[in-house]
């Protein structure tokens, strides 16, 4: 089948690594000129508001699905009048607005930290009497990896927070205090078939995800945490991978966003798991059966931000796999990852203090980023 991608990154690259062996062929539709997927797939090259250049990028595919999930709308909308895509407008509508994903998990009985929307100062300064301090401010749309969002620890702050970001439609949420941070990702073909992975626990920095391992500790949260993506799922008859990142306060779960796509963590998933993230997602949008989400051990994924070490010292090692995304080094950008793994979470644990110490003279005459620490 020839797959067409909205998106050219890493993620699409993913995809199509993880769907050549599956007899599918990809063209990636990015507005950017160098996409990392480009070293693998056909690309064209154009405005998203482009009809001719979607017509063209049609004509060439079977079906149409996405990498990020900040597509507009109303191209996804325009495709939709001859190929199928999946995921489709109604999942993205909800997902690139946050004022419309915490009304519409809300809504599903779904907790979330409590939230308003905000529109002019006053707004801020009434919904900061409520919550108190502190607070994060961020803008409705458009935002991550940290970016778009301020937060508000004192009074003395309002202002600097206010003026960076004022301008744009604007949600305040209380910023909750949490024991850790996780996911779940779970596939969904047309037929109503879902499989849903390990809970995955993640750690960030400055908002960018550096480490993820799974599988996640709690039994009780994983089967809380499938119950909520099996509910959101459905209410959208949703096709394809879908992501959920939550907060773990006092062992429950709080919701905090929706992607509608495959998702950094669940990188793991290409070395550790029987099947991973990318081809399930292709499975699940092409109605072929689902593949196993059982992983063959524990197992870590680490980021590589702004620069790429040399990878000899890592290959070196028996129990890593390197990922290079073929993607020019910057400040805050995902370039790579490498996964280790592990018979069990305690010995995963051991690899990893191994692996940092082998690599950390490298990583400090590289400059790379990662988190040293897990």
């Amino acid at each position: 089948m020839n797959i067409g991608i909205l998106g050219g990154g890493q993620l699409a690259r993913m995809l199509a690594i993880a769907g050549y062996p599956l007899g599918h062929r990809f063209i990636v539709f990015d507005p950017a000129e160098d996409v990392c997927a480009g070293d693998l797939c056909d690309h064209i090259h154009a405005a998203y508001d482009d009809h001719d250049a979607l017509d063209r990028f049609a004509e060439q595919v079977d079906m149409i699905t996405l990498d990020f999930e900040n597509v507009p709308v109303e191209t996804v909308r325009y495709l939709k009048q001859t190929r199928t895509v999946f995921p489709d407008d109604r999942a993205l509508e909800v997902a690139q607005d946050r004022l419309t994903e915490k009304d519409y998990l809300s809504s599903l009985g779904i907790g979330c930290a409590p939230y308003r929307a905000i529109d002019d100062r006053d707004q801020l300064i009434e919904a900061l009497t409520e919550f108190g301090y502190p607070a994060i401010l961020k803008t409705r749309r458009m935002g991550y990896d940290g970016k778009g969002q301020a937060v508000i620890g004192e009074a003395s702050g309002v202002d600097a927070a206010w003026d960076s970001l004022s301008g744009q439609p604007l949600i305040l949420e209380q910023l909750i205090e949490f024991e850790r941070e996780v996911s779940m990702i779970a596939a969904r073909s047309p037929s109503g078939d879902v499989a849903c992975y390990p809970l995955t626990e993640n750690r960030h920095k400055n908002g960018i995800l550096m480490t993820s391992f799974a599988p996640a500790l709690g039994d009780d949260l994983l089967e809380d945490a499938t119950r909520i993506i099996l509910r959101l799922m459905d209410s959208l008859d949703y096709v394809g991978v879908l992501t959920v990142e939550f907060f773990v306060c006092q062992n429950k779960l709080i919701a905090n966003e929706m992607a509608p796509r495959v998702h950094n963590s669940g990188h793991w998933s290409i070395d550790a798991g029987l099947c991973s993230q990318f081809e399930n997602h292709l499975r699940a949008i092409t109605d072929w059966p689902l593949g196993t989400t059982e992983m063959s051990g524990a197992a870590a994924m680490l980021n590589w931000i702004g620069v790429l070490p040399d990878p000899s010292s890592a290959l070196s090692y028996k129990n890593a796999h390197w990922h290079n995304y073929g993607k020019k080094p910057r400040p805050g950008r995902k370039v790579g990852h490498v996964t280790l793994s592990a018979d069990t979470p305690l010995g995963l644990q051991a690899e990893i203090a191994k692996f940092m110490l082998a690599l950390s003279q490298q990583l400090q005459k590289s400059g790379a980023n990662a988190f040293l620490n897990p």
